[in-house]
């Protein structure tokens, strides 16, 4: 290296120890940058690391227009980390030595909507979106002759005379060869894609190759639970022939860890659900395996929270120009009536108002407090009802109030769990496929979901916590434990987010029951789990894709970025009957549902 780059080197290297967040990667890819190719512009290493900074923060880009006028916001950083910023890193990056040609590492995109700074990689999968998305829009799509007919066959009319949403979603579908339905938790997403199957099956003159998918193991699962309860409600004669079974977007592409070449598939229509968890990478790589020719339908909610990885593609092709006629949203929910609490919530949390703190401040003194509530409940007969919406303002989880709450949420999983865990009078009982089974969804009726993995009310310490006032834990593994797992292994058939129970086998060996795809059960062996955690808490993140029965949602008593409106909706919409929220300071969730999650990325245009 030569004398000048290491003293500009070691200049960046000054200004970056001044307590800003980037971290060793992102600095590293300057540096590196700076080596191959110096620069004697100290911005342009500021700009390689802030683009490498974005992209580790979930964004496809780094939006230079918003770094120009709102750099806090944009970067996540305070007011006196962004003072460490140079000026005028816009027009710095117009001479950036290293976004010139081809192969060149980064990419300075520019047209009517700003300039933006690419990593090569998120470049090149945001133009391979956009260019496959308009190849399929230019494609003649077959359209029946009879659809509005059809359309008659498989809908009855509003009894409001208002526009049937999931009618429409249909006939765009059936008019397109992409289409995006999104829409919140109950509002059909699942029924409306059985019945366009219905329909494409029954107008199809050959038969159709059919594939479901979702992100997650736990997706997949539930798209075929949704998928087979819709179809024994349709007549017999109107039930589509399709696929029962749902698979992961990495079983479908075939993709792992070895290779990153894609197959393209032999299908003429595909349905993923929980569209909102692809990240721009694997979007890329799905529309790269669907022929042009195939139907591509994606179902979401765009307004939960985006990918775990970088992208925020669903969102932004909702609310984008490129999609937009292909683009429906379903609005009535079929689980939450006007009068239900947690509906309320949802829509107050996610109101486009200035200002919706008001709101949920009168929800927030209408939910009576969960612990006071029990007894209550336990007394309840008939079909008198119970609030669907209840709070907890313990200041600690080691508060002993706690196990109370959560030995009667999992009341039913900890009854059927009692007869497989030895005691010292009792040996613990064979486990069969079908008690696993029962389990596996008992354990499901509850759940507490963090918007935090550290700190007092965070998932690590939270798991703790509930393992000692279940009465569980007293070793690595036992009777009981709930893991997920936290990385695909293609060996053993099983990919993040897949949830599993320990339990004793049929030779009262402890091992680990999964839901198989088939509808039973899978064993594995503990010592075979190199990539699990327990998993009595998860944080909302994580739960993407799954529903419980009754949601412990757990807000941090201290501000915390991560903490938004996006992650709020999405922990409270996990909910299927009932909800409580955990705020030991109202404040704090007050403040999380009045910040947004921007991420940038060319795809809104």
């Amino acid at each position: 290296m030569s004398d000048s780059v290491q003293a500009l080197s070691s200049i960046l290297q000054a200004a970056w120890a001044q307590s800003t967040p980037l971290t060793g990667l992102d600095k590293s890819l300057a540096n590196l940058l700076h080596s191959k190719q110096p620069s004697d512009d100290p911005r342009h290493l500021w700009l390689a690391a802030l683009t490498s900074h974005q992209w580790g923060r979930g964004h496809a880009c780094l939006d230079l227009g918003t770094l120009e006028k709102q750099a806090a916001e944009l970067l996540g950083w305070t007011d006196e980390q962004t003072a460490a910023l140079p000026s005028q890193l816009h027009e710095a990056a117009v001479t950036l030595p290293w976004t010139q040609g081809e192969s060149s590492p980064l990419v300075l995109a520019e047209d009517t909507q700003g300039a933006r700074l690419y990593l090569r990689r998120a470049w090149t999968a945001e133009q391979n979106i956009r260019h496959n998305i308009v190849q399929r829009l230019a494609l003649p799509c077959e359209v029946p002759a009879d659809l509005q007919q059809r359309l008659d066959e498989l809908f009855t009319p509003t009894r409001d005379g208002a526009p049937d949403m999931q009618r429409l979603a249909c006939e765009v579908a059936a008019q397109n060869r992409i289409t995006l339905i999104t829409g919140g938790p109950g509002t059909g997403k699942t029924t409306t894609v059985v019945k366009l199957l219905s329909l494409l099956v029954r107008t199809s003159p050959r038969e159709l190759q059919i594939h479901l998918a979702a992100p997650t193991g736990k997706a997949a699962a539930r798209l075929t639970e949704s998928i087979s309860n819709a179809l024994t409600k349709m007549p017999a004669d109107k039930r589509p022939h399709m696929p029962s079974q749902a698979q992961t977007l990495h079983r479908l592409l075939q993709t792992n860890s070895k290779t990153s070449q894609v197959h393209q598939l032999a299908t003429d229509v595909v349905v993923v659900d929980e569209a909102s968890m692809i990240d721009l990478e694997m979007m890329a790589r799905l529309l790269q395996a669907v022929p042009p020719t195939a139907r591509l339908i994606l179902l979401g909610d765009k307004d939960q929270l985006a990918s775990v990885e970088a992208g925020a593609v669903m969102s932004q092709l909702c609310t984008g120009s490129l999609l937009k006629t292909q683009t429906v949203t379903l609005i009535h929910s079929h689980r939450f009536d006007a009068k239900s609490g947690i509906g309320r919530w949802a829509r107050a949390v996610n109101a486009d108002v200035a200002d919706n703190t008001p709101a949920l401040k009168a929800l927030w003194k209408d939910a009576p407090d969960w612990l006071a509530t029990l007894p209550l409940q336990q007394s309840i007969e008939g079909d008198t009802p119970e609030p669907d919406v209840t709070r907890l303002q313990l200041s600690s989880a080691s508060d002993a109030k706690l196990a109370v709450g959560l030995r009667y949420g999992w009341r039913n999983w900890l009854a059927l769990l009692d007869v497989h865990r030895a005691s010292k009078t009792t040996p613990a009982a064979a486990c069969s496929d079908a008690q696993a089974i029962a389990l596996l969804n008992a354990f499901t009726e509850f759940c507490v979901l963090c918007a935090v993995r550290e700190g007092p009310l965070g998932v690590t310490q939270l798991n703790t916590q509930v393992e000692q006032a279940l009465g569980l834990g007293q070793n690595a593994w036992y009777a009981g434990r709930p893991v997920m797992v936290t990385r695909n292994d293609y060996a053993l058939e099983l990919m993040n987010g897949d949830i599993g129970l320990c339990l004793p086998g049929a030779d009262g060996v402890l091992r680990v029951a999964f839901p198989s795809v088939e509808g039973g059960v899978r064993w594995v062996m503990p010592s075979r789990l190199d990539s699990v955690e327990t998993v009595f808490a998860m944080t909302v993140h994580k739960s993407q894709g799954s529903e419980f029965a009754h949601v412990l949602l757990v807000i941090p008593a201290l501000e915390s970025p991560v903490l938004t409106r996006e992650l709020v909706y999405t922990g409270l919409t996990r909910a299927k009957k009932r909800l409580t929220l955990w705020a030991p300071q109202l404040g704090v969730l007050l403040n999380g549902c009045a910040r947004r999650v921007l991420r940038s990325g060319g795809l809104g245009d």
